[in-house]
């Protein structure tokens, strides 16, 4: 099972990149984008309903009220059983951040059902208000984590959130780490609070863990200025974190540093069956 998270940065700008026909190609079996910067409404049914090896996806959105701003989505050869958009906190709901879907065992071939989850968390760079705002999801989302991990033992099913979470984890997640101890996405406080999602929750950083001192290749996003892509000045912000069970599958995962669709790149992670 290959899944891919991408921050499309406006899935209309990434249409005309031609990031569907590098789908057709790399044939993913989910695929969780972030950063719609698009209304329902503004979606075509070839946005929606694509076709990648000769199976049409299904799709799941979420659009922020705000018209040109965040939103997200599944796409999936699989119909989920259950779709839920948000994850009750109006604040953030209402920009689009979180969808999720509920497959069946029979759908994916793994041994449990899935909860997959395509995840915006908010960017903090652009204003103290912002980066307010990011602390308040911050505060908000961590009891939800803490639920899902915990329902994915008591209820005996996967999760894995796939998508762009705005921090880098460690040192080894950014090129100019020393330069940006005081920015938005590699501040103390955001630091902490993505590691005890791993060290304290249980969540598994699944890139992280198949690779432990990678660095530059793991890189996922680069500013626009600078040559920094052409360099790899860059930052691993798009992380896939699945439950244990789920993780364990993990057999491999690769960044697409080209071709170019967006100020991101596909971040692809390989599951084992069954």
């Amino acid at each position: 099972m290959d899944v891919v998270s991408l921050n499309l940065n406006g899935i209309r700008a990434a249409h005309r990149k031609g990031v569907f026909n590098w789908l057709a190609q790399a044939a993913p079996d989910l695929l969780c984008v972030q950063e719609l910067k698009a209304q329902a409404d503004d979606l075509s049914p070839e946005l929606l309903s694509f076709a990648v090896a000769e199976k049409s996806f299904e799709s799941a959105i979420s659009c922020a009220d705000k018209k040109g701003y965040s939103g997200v989505g599944l796409f999936s050869h699989w119909q989920p059983s259950d779709i839920r958009a948000g994850f009750g906190v109006k604040e953030f709901d209402s920009e689009g951040r979180l969808i999720a879907g509920y497959f069946e065992t029979q759908q994916t071939g793994l041994d449990k059902p899935l909860w997959a989850m395509s995840l915006y968390a908010p960017s903090g760079s652009a204003s103290e208000d912002r980066q307010a705002s990011k602390f308040r999801f911050m505060q908000a989302f961590y009891p939800r984590l803490k639920q899902w991990i915990e329902e994915a033992q008591t209820q005996d099913h996967h999760v894995l959130i796939c998508g762009d979470w705005n921090i880098a984890r460690s040192e080894k997640d950014l090129k100019n780490w020393r330069g940006n101890q005081k920015n938005s996405g590699f501040l103390p406080e955001e630091r902490a609070w993505m590691n005890a999602l791993v060290e304290d929750l249980g969540w598994v950083d699944v890139y992280r863990m198949l690779y432990p001192e990678a660095e530059g290749e793991g890189y996922t996003w680069w500013s626009n200025r600078g040559n920094a892509r052409a360099n790899n000045v860059g930052w691993r912000i798009d992380y896939q974190l699945a439950s244990p069970g789920l993780a364990a599958k993990a057999q491999k995962a690769w960044v697409v540093r080209e071709p170019q669709f967006s100020d991101h790149a596909p971040l692809v992670v390989r599951y084992a069956n069954g």
